[in-house]
C-alpha cells in the first residue's frame, strides 16, 4: 500500500505552523503581544510578527491555561546538553547580533525575562536562550546561536 506519509519524495508539505494558546484574559494578552511584543492582532485573535504567529484564546476556565513543564533530561542529545531545564512554549530564532536589543526593548516595554539567559556551546556552535514570560506564564524563548571561531 502506498502511504503519502511515508514518501520519500515529500510530494506534499505542511504550511505554516500556528500555534493556538489558551489565555486568562484575552485582552489582556492581546495587549500584550502587541505593546510589548510587538505583534499585529487581528479579530480572530491572531497574533502576528515576523515569523512568529500565535492564536490568543480566551480560556474557559483558569485550570485550562497550562504553560508547558520542563521536559525530562536526556542523554541522546547529540550534544553534552541534556535538554533545557525549563518548559518552552514558544521557541523563537533571533539573529545573535539582536538578542540582546531585543530583550531590553521587550523589557523597556514592561515584558517580563523570567531566567538569567542561558549560554551553552555544542560542538562548533554558541548558543543563547532568553525565556521571556507572557501574562499567563507562558515560556516563547528566543534562541540565537552562531559559529565558534578559533
Amino acid at each position: 500500500m502506498n502511504n503519502q506519509f511515508n514518501d520519500p519524495d515529500k510530494k506534499w508539505k505542511f504550511g505554516t505552523t500556528i500555534q493556538v494558546r489558551l489565555v486568562s484574559d484575552l485582552k489582556k494578552s492581546q495587549e500584550y503581544y502587541r505593546n510589548v511584543l510587538g505583534c499585529t492582532i487581528d479579530g480572530w485573535g491572531h497574533a502576528e510578527r515576523d515569523g512568529m504567529i500565535v492564536i490568543l484564546q480566551q480560556a474557559e476556565s483558569l485550570e485550562d491555561v497550562r504553560p508547558n513543564a520542563p521536559s525530562k533530561k536526556r542523554s541522546d542529545y547529540p550534544t553534552e546538553s541534556e535538554g533545557p531545564d525549563y518548559g518552552w512554549d514558544t521557541f523563537i530564532h533571533v539573529s545573535w547580533d539582536e538578542i540582546d536589543e531585543i530583550v531590553d526593548d521587550i523589557q523597556n516595554k514592561g515584558g517580563i525575562v523570567r531566567y538569567d539567559p542561558v549560554k551553552e556551546s555544542h560542538g562548533k556552535w554558541e548558543f543563547k536562550n532568553v525565556y521571556v514570560q507572557d501574562p499567563d506564564k507562558y515560556n516563547i524563548v528566543l534562541g540565537a546561536m552562531r559559529e565558534v571561531k578559533g
